[in-house]
């Protein structure tokens, strides 16, 4: 199993964080020099409104790699790059993220009330690139 800074393992990455007395403010940036999110945004998303508890479906995305922010409240996410690393994330902070390389199977679970995900990938909606079975995740990630 890979560990440390490798590429192909999904880890969390610190986004900037400016405090004020008035409240906070972090950002993305793609392709940022200084490593923040490591690829150019092409496409941004959120899922909320989900209740309490609930998953959302899983999947992996064969190409494109993805940061998952929470936004408000907090989930978490079961990864599988299906070769040997698996983890559970919790995300709670709103300037923390989740870098999600290519061939990474993700589950995320456990939303509290009212949380909203915000996702940037690196490239448009494609349905070709979505693996909606784990057994077919894992036969394409070997």
């Amino acid at each position: 199993m890979k560990k440390g800074n490798d590429p192909d393992i999904p880890r969390l990455i610190s986004l900037p964080k400016i405090s004020d007395p008035r409240g906070n403010l972090s950002f993305i940036q793609g392709g940022d020099s200084a490593g923040e999110i490591p690829f150019e945004i092409e496409r941004a998303y959120w899922i909320y409104d989900i209740p309490g508890g609930e998953r959302h479906h899983g999947r992996a995305l064969r190409t494109t790699t993805e940061a998952i922010v929470a936004m408000s409240g907090c989930f978490d996410v079961e990864v599988d790059n299906g070769r040997g690393f698996r983890h559970r994330f919790t995300l709670r902070d709103s300037h923390t993220a989740l870098l999600l390389p290519p061939m990474t199977w993700r589950q995320l679970e456990n939303f509290s009330t009212n949380a909203t995900a915000l996702t940037v990938s690196s490239r448009p909606y494609d349905p070709a690139e979505y693996i909606r079975e784990h057994d077919k995740f894992l036969s394409e990630a070997l």
